[in-house]
């Protein structure tokens, strides 16, 4: 699966999986093609569909989400699907490492379902509009029976160019340690796995759970547009 119109190569997911059990991220330069990221971003004004949500009203910040709704457009849905496909050896894997008994259906189709029976109805999946002083807090979409451990962030306009300032910052804490912050250099088009509330770290005594949260520091100018897809809903 490839996300960028100009490449023809696939992704190397055993370098993905390589990247999130070490840091907890991934990154995925370029997957986009900079007119391509461009044209995505502009949806935060043509698609009809979207849900605006001001972040200040549910206490994230300052800004607007615009929620995609329970059926993406084209062609997010089919990005969303084919990541999950990808994504849920992994996220079953770190649940046997943590000796968590849940594990994750091949398809998303079926994780939604459980996420429905389970009264997660909520869809979580969004593109992110941040103008000059606006920020999005840290937070982790955690809420509910059924989480899926990671999900997908994209930027879709030109950091130094577009806007100023608005970096992605990933928190992590482990037992009885300082929270460990860390900066993902996104570019243009650029994507990057990161995971959603907690992952497995192997310390000197083996396994244990670390916590993340995820935020974007304040747009110091222009305007910074981006996504979010996850694959879990919300109660």
């Amino acid at each position: 699966m490839t996300l960028s119109a100009t490449a023809d190569t696939e992704l190397d997911w055993a370098d993905v999986a390589t990247q999130l059990d070490a840091e907890g991220y991934a990154l995925l330069p370029r997957m986009f093609a900079p007119d391509h990221a461009h044209e995505l971003a502009g949806q935060v004004d043509t698609l009809k569909s979207l849900r605006r949500v001001s972040l200040d009203s549910v206490d994230l910040g300052r800004g607007d989400i615009l929620r995609f709704g329970s059926s993406l457009p084209a062609p997010w849905a089919a990005w969303r699907a084919g990541f999950y496909r990808k994504l849920a050896p992994i996220a079953n894997r770190w649940n046997e490492t943590m000796d968590v008994g849940y594990r994750y259906p091949a398809e998303l189709d079926e994780f939604i379902q459980r996420n429905r029976e389970a009264g997660q109805t909520q869809p979580q999946s969004h593109l992110s509009r941040l103008r000059v002083g606006d920020y999005l807090t840290l937070h982790q979409s955690s809420a509910g029976e059924h989480v899926f451990p990671l999900q997908v962030v994209a930027l879709l306009t030109e950091s130094g160019k577009d806007f100023q300032g608005g970096e992605f910052v990933l928190t992590e804490q482990r037992p009885r340690m300082q929270s460990r912050p860390m900066v993902l250099p996104l570019r243009l088009g650029d994507v990057a796995v990161i995971s959603t509330a907690r992952r497995p770290f192997k310390g000197t005594k083996g396994f244990y759970r670390v916590n993340l949260k995820h935020a974007i520091s304040r747009v110091r100018g222009g305007e910074r547009i981006g996504a979010e897809l996850s694959f879990h809903d919300a109660p």
